[in-house]
């Protein structure tokens, strides 16, 4: 009798699979029964070994660029104090496949179905020199029916060579780039723990220049008119459409208003000089990406990147949505089949009967239905299962995308606006005003959108050529604003969009469609930033270490900082993977690459950064105190001086520490927080036991 091995990408996977093909035996590390040996990877099991298996353990100048040819393949590993070793896991894990490898007829890969998916599987078959045939489980769904409907049509291994050459090529371009360059600036540093890459580097590249851009950023204030007036038992308001530098003009124009032979009370009046209304169709967003679903989870609930990627990827192992890991908001004909039971799903579980019941009488919106627009998985949906046990948070991301659903395919939203442009004194000012005509899709949460004007239940009926009295007339001073700083939302948005600043067409094409990174590894991206110590949370925002704008200013000006270049490599790894370009040649360009970066970083100096480190200690008079993201520290374990930097829900700068160390006190630190909630105004003092106290220039301040 043949066996069958089937090897999934995670346990919980397996376990699904396991109870399809009705192997119920439980083994350590495997499940049998029915001619079936479901096992799982656990992650990438198999990575590219590191460069001490080429006998370049040490940072040395003399041995840059490493270029393996041929790369060797290795055990995972896992750090321990100075060193790594292989993972214990990862290594019992292994001696588990092979072994079902061995004693089965031929594989099913069931990984997760995509490029970093399918190098899973191909570098532990590689690495285990197996040779044993395989077929691909190709689904976007967990649930008992793509299961089998995916059992009952795999298709060849061979037909996704092309897909792992682009995943290989991604991975091997990855090393040489990120290995070379990091060892480089870390010999020109003078201490390693330094780190660039394809991905993070563009990435701390965007947060810097932000956060320089508004920190250098002068505010200059302006004028505005602003205008009250009356309709209809109503007031509204209108903007000048001229802008001030000085008060004096604005001050001037107001007076010309008023004094012009329109008025009669001493008030002034206006006249209408022109009315455009119009009617302003919406239509529904589309389904949800990965992205889009971090972006706004960070806007509605401050949740990270990250934290948004393991809720849907909970929510997608216990067979509630979809697979996560998507950068597709469209789906295509055959899932779109599924969606009218999925609305009346919603409307039977979620409290939306009578809407389900308004979208299934009619025709469904198809803005999100493009097969051509479908990668390697659709937009995120619910699958249909009723969800039980859910904690807070898998509640509001499962609610979202069910919410999403619903509105993707309702009706569009219509909207009456009107725009009055009223003068005097050859001054115009603009009134605007607008009501929804007809919901739609905005039924389903009845939530404003960001770029709405106030929305009222009726408009003003004003007519060209009409006089309107003043009720008032006043100045407003403006400031022009610095672009704010990148919460994670708008921080993925960049990252997405990156391409709309690449001047280079086909570069252009390719990040249109990816950015900078993909959907499943930019949350990765800023948690490695974070945990290199080059940015830190600072509430909402991201900002950069000292650290991290040392490092960008190393590099700001090469070709590693530029999102361009992240392009080329994704329109490259396309291309690859659609047998349109040789991985052979992708490498020697690669290669060539590392090399010119080595060249670069080893040239730099980044000494600054050493000394911006390392801190006089006030307890042991060394410079050993270390600046963390949540702590500055004395690296001495006999001393054990720290200052937490998260002071009264305020986290100390880089500065503001070298301050309190060097210094004895911080400057003035406003909007801090006490136990009441009150805000209060204090410098922070180092006292001769290493502790801290408040110090207030007014005696009276309130204290913690």
């Amino acid at each position: 009798m043949s066996t069958i091995c089937i090897i999934a990408e995670k346990p919980s996977v397996a376990r699904e699979l396991a109870n399809i093909v009705r192997a119920d035996k439980r083994e350590n590390g495997y499940i049998e029964g029915n001619g079936y040996i479901v096992t799982w990877a656990i992650g990438h099991l198999v990575t590219l070994a590191m460069p001490d298996a080429y006998g370049s353990g040490k940072f040395d100048r003399n041995g840059l660029p490493l270029l393996p040819d041929p790369f060797r393949l290795a055990v995972r590993q896992i750090r321990e104090g100075k060193e790594y070793k292989d993972d214990p896991a990862a290594v019992r894990q292994l001696s588990v496949i092979k072994n079902c490898f061995n004693r089965s007829n031929a594989i099913i890969v069931a990984t997760d179905a995509g490029r970093e998916g399918e190098l899973i599987f191909r570098y532990i078959y590689s690495f285990l020199n197996c040779t044993k045939p395989f077929k691909r489980l190709w689904i976007s769904s967990l649930t008992d029916k793509a299961i089998r409907e995916g059992l009952s049509s795999l298709r060849p291994g061979s037909e996704f060579d092309n897909l792992y050459r682009a995943g290989k090529a991604r991975s091997e371009a990855d090393w040489l780039v990120g290995i070379n360059a990091s060892r480089a600036l870390s010999i020109s540093a003078g201490k390693t723990g330094y780190s660039l890459g394809r991905v993070q580097t563009p990435t701390l590249s965007i947060i810097c220049k932000r956060y320089l851009e508004n920190k250098d950023f002068k505010s200059v204030p302006y004028w505005k008119l602003e205008a009250i007036i009356e309709k209809d038992g109503t007031k509204w308001k209108a903007i000048s459409e001229i802008s001030y530098e000085k008060r004096n003009a604005a001050l001037s124009a107001v007076q010309a208003i008023l004094t012009d032979n329109n008025g009669t009370d001493g008030k002034g009046s206006l006249s209408v000089s022109k009315v455009e209304r119009k009617a302003v169709p919406t239509e529904p967003p589309l389904l949800y990406d990965l992205t889009t679903l971090q972006k706004e989870a960070n806007r509605k609930y401050g949740f990270s990147a990250d934290t948004t990627l393991s809720i849907a990827q909970s929510l997608y192992e216990k067979k509630l949505t979809t697979y996560p890991r998507t950068g597709s908001r469209h789906i295509g004909e055959d899932v779109f089949e599924e969606i009218p039971g999925l609305i009346r799903f919603a409307g039977d579980r979620f409290g939306y009967k009578d809407l389900a019941d308004g979208l299934l009488s009619g025709t469904l919106n198809r803005r999100s239905v493009d097969a051509s627009k479908v990668t390697d998985h659709h937009a995120l949906l619910v699958t249909g299962n009723t969800p039980s046990g859910l904690n807070a948070d898998e509640e509001k991301i499962y609610r979202m995308i069910l919410a999403r659903m619903l509105e993707a395919f309702s009706e569009t939203s219509e909207k009456e606006t009107v725009q009055v442009t009223l003068e005097a004194a050859g001054i115009p000012l603009t009134l605007k005003a607008e009501t929804v005509t007809r919901k739609g899709w905005r039924a389903v949460l009845n939530e404003k959108t960001e770029d709405e004007e106030e929305i009222t239940d009726r408009l003003p009926a004003f007519a060209e050529g009409e006089k309107v009295m003043l009720s008032d007339l006043h100045d407003i001073e403006h400031k022009t604003k610095p672009k704010p700083l990148f919460t994670e939302a708008t921080l993925l948005g960049a990252m997405e969009n990156a391409g709309k600043e690449v001047e280079d067409g086909e570069a252009r094409k390719a990040m249109s469609e990816c950015g900078i990174g993909t959907p499943a590894t930019r949350a990765s991206i800023i948690e490695t930033l974070i945990l290199r110590e080059y940015i830190r949370r600072d509430k909402k925002t991201l900002v950069p270490t000292d650290k991290g704008l040392a490092v960008h200013d190393i590099v700001k000006d090469r070709h590693i900082a530029n999102a361009e270049m992240t392009g080329q490599w994704e329109l490259a790894f396309s291309k690859i993977e659609n047998g349109e370009q040789d991985a052979e040649v992708f490498s020697r360009n690669i290669r060539e690459y590392a090399g010119q970066i080595c060249t670069e970083m080893l040239q730099c100096g980044i000494s600054a950064v050493e000394e911006q480190s390392q801190l006089a200690c006030p307890l042991c008079k060394k410079n050993t105190v270390r600046l963390y993201p949540k702590v500055a520290k004395c690296t001495d374990k006999e001393c054990g001086f720290k200052v937490f930097r998260e002071v009264c829900g305020k986290t100390l700068s880089e500065k503001e520490v070298h301050s309190l160390l060097e210094k004895g006190r911080t400057p003035v630190l406003k909007g801090l927080s006490g136990k009441s909630g009150k805000k209060f105004n204090a410098s922070l003092v180092l006292k001769e036991d290493g502790t801290t106290a408040f110090e207030f220039s007014n005696p009276s301040g309130n204290r913690r």
